[in-house]
């Protein structure tokens, strides 16, 4: 065991520098959550996978989606975004209801995600979410809710 800013990784102590980066590559992105994931051994599920959901024009423009992951049990939403064009239409409730149907499909329990009070936590709660603690000043002026709905599972057909 080591002390504060130690490692009993002996690979840890050959880095030569950090790297710190404002737009990292998708795959480093990937790399880094695949890795987070190997802590299975700690819990025994495996089971995790993305969800993601798309709306697409003829040219593959994407105009709305949702994206999050799924694992034991738990469904998290990181994304849910409309173009500007296409708000007001219904989009974002389509969107949600499909990755909770899916999040059933999974065998998730709940549901969670953040939103900031000048998005669209009033949306979600109007869907079911209930607020579980809203962060102030988060960023400054604002606030960051996170919210959390409980599933019912989908009965056997």
């Amino acid at each position: 065991m080591t002390g504060p800013g130690g490692s009993d990784d002996p690979s840890a102590d050959e880095a030569t520098s950090l790297v710190v980066l404002s737009e990292p590559t998708p795959e480093d992105i990937v790399a880094l959550e695949d890795r987070l994931y190997g802590n299975v051994a700690a819990t025994g599920v495996d089971d995790g996978r993305y969800l993601s959901i798309f709306l697409k024009r003829d040219d593959e423009t994407i105009y709305a989606g949702l994206h999050g992951h799924s694992w034991a049990g738990v469904c998290e939403i990181k994304t849910l975004w409309i173009a500007d064009s296409e708000r007001g239409k219904g989009l974002g409730s389509r969107l949600l209801a499909e990755a909770e149907q899916e999040a059933r499909r999974r065998g998730c329990h709940v549901i969670h995600l953040s939103s900031f009070t000048f998005q669209a936590p009033d949306f979600y709660e109007k869907h079911g979410f209930q607020r579980l603690v809203q962060l102030e000043d988060f960023p400054r002026g604002h606030a960051n809710v996170l919210l959390a709905k409980m599933l019912v599972p989908v009965p056997p057909i």
